[in-house]
């Protein structure tokens, strides 16, 4: 790094640095979290993938919801940052009914407050995507814990104070996404 950083903190797949008081670099590794859990193999390049993919979303986005990227280094896995308080939330948008989704359907017919039809197999792909929240787990070594959306809602109508927060209906929708099932990628 060309200057210097101090090491703040390590999360599932990134390394957390602090640059001075108001930047922060998150430098993604290929460590490979699933269901919260550190898979020993590394996937070669996967850091550089989710910058690229995490850059180019914030990038896009940035206009319509202001957010912390600053620019992506050359390492292509290094992202300087604004230093914000963090919204405790994971926001994952599900084309296909698969993992802990599959599991709550099957238990409720529902997943993260979306009624579903019956008769869904695992792994198949939804009628249209749905938005799955979770609460990020902010303890090292915690869980998320899956959530609703009104829930969800109410925890970043808390944290913003009096600022508007865009709900799902202000976003664009993208005929590619709702016709492929695409999702967002999740922190993993």
């Amino acid at each position: 790094m060309p200057e210097a950083a101090t090491h703040v903190g390590s999360g599932k797949v990134r390394e957390l640095f602090e640059l001075d008081d108001d930047r922060l670099l998150l430098v993604a590794s290929d460590r490979i979290s699933t269901f919260d859990v550190v898979l020993p193999t590394e996937i070669p390049d996967k850091g550089r993938v989710l910058t690229g993919l995490s850059g180019f979303w914030f990038t896009r986005t940035r206009e319509l919801v202001p957010n912390h990227l600053l620019g992506l280094r050359e390492d292509g896995r290094s992202t300087e940052c604004r230093r914000l308080e963090m919204l405790p939330l994971e926001c994952v948008v599900r084309g296909y009914l698969a993992g802990s989704g599959w599991k709550d359907y099957r238990a409720s017919g529902a997943v993260c407050g979306h009624e579903l039809p019956g008769g869904l197999r695992e792994s198949e792909r939804l009628p249209e995507p749905i938005f799955t929240p979770s609460t990020k787990a902010l303890e090292a070594g915690g869980r998320s814990r899956r959530s609703t959306s009104s829930s969800s809602a109410t925890t970043a109508r808390r944290s913003a104070g009096t600022r508007p927060i865009p709900g799902p209906s202000s976003l664009p929708r993208s005929s590619t996404a709702r016709a492929h099932g695409t999702s967002t990628p999740s922190s993993g």
